[in-house]
């Protein structure tokens, strides 16, 4: 798997350096088409009722400016490489706990926590009105390994490399939920259709971040991916606005991540901004700057 995925990273990084709209479009179909087939295996209902959660004030949210997600030092939701001494650090040592490849992959681990984390709490699906489905927990998992990932490729040859251990991390995960939702016959062809949805969605959003894709692209694509159960249908108004919403969190959070140091970045100390209990005054628009 590590090889496929280093092949299928370098690709992707440069299709997001390169204009070619067509292959993208190819790869967003795929997804749509792969997306009603998953859904269908894993019993998702057929359309979200966007009308039935507590009010959020989404149009208020995401607005200010973006700033680092590191953990500040002391902070106890920090994960710290173990300080062995004496015998034991040469025990360990000699066992290469402390070679380049086990600390990446205890970084990984702690990363994919973050992430999880961050998908899996009751907060992001109440405050975009989403129910909690096999499809749409996929969907924003697939979305926040894209954030991370599209920071990693900031890091050069080392974000990439950190990005295999990251996405085996990922890979067994969806296979446990996947086997969890109820799909146990044909395990190995659902890992394939999404395996599919995954790259293209990568391709979608880094199509949509481009400097010369239009601002409504994003949203178009969160849309498809994420929302719609077809890839087809177009949202309603009430809809729209979490659409709209998502689509400034994701650029935040990119903005962010930015932001953010390599060590925190690759160490899994920082963590997604928060949506629980949201305090509306603190995502208040501040100016008109588009980020």
């Amino acid at each position: 798997m590590l090889p496929r995925w280093s092949r299928a990273a370098v690709h992707l990084y440069k299709l997001g350096s390169q204009n070619n709209m067509e292959l993208r479009k190819a790869f967003c179909f795929v997804a749509c088409r792969s997306y009603a087939k998953v859904a269908m295996a894993a019993n998702d209902s057929a359309e979200k009722d966007f009308s039935t959660k507590p009010e959020v004030q989404l149009n208020k949210m995401f607005w200010t400016k973006p700033c680092s997600l590191a953990l500040p030092q002391g902070s106890p939701l920090r994960v710290e490489e173990p300080n062995y001494e004496g015998i034991r650090h040469i025990i360990f040592k000699l066992l290469l706990f402390y070679s380049k490849e086990s600390k990446s992959i205890r970084g990984a681990n702690v990363v994919y926590r973050r992430i999880v984390s961050q998908v899996d709490k009751p907060a992001i699906y109440n405050v975009f009105s989403m129910e909690k489905t096999f499809k749409t927990t996929f969907s924003l998992l697939v979305l926040h390994m894209w954030l991370y990932l599209r920071r990693l490729k900031e890091d050069g040859k080392e974000g990439v490399e950190f990005g295999q251990y990251l996405y085996e991390i990922y890979n067994h995960d969806v296979e446990l939920r996947v086997s969890k939702a109820g799909v146990n016959l044909l395990l190995t062809r659902w890992m394939k259709d999404l395996e599919k949805i995954f790259f293209g969605n990568i391709v979608a959003y880094d199509a949509a971040m481009l400097p010369e894709a239009k601002y409504d692209v994003l949203p178009n694509v969160i849309w498809k991916n994420i929302f719609s159960v077809d890839g087809l249908s177009k949202p309603n108004d009430a809809a729209m606005g979490a659409v709209q919403a998502m689509a400034r969190y994701a650029r935040r959070e990119c903005s962010c991540l930015s932001l953010t140091d390599k060590e925190s970045i690759l160490s899994g100390n920082f963590m997604f901004s928060s949506l629980e209990n949201p305090r509306y005054d603190d995502y208040v628009r501040e100016d008109k700057t588009e980020f």
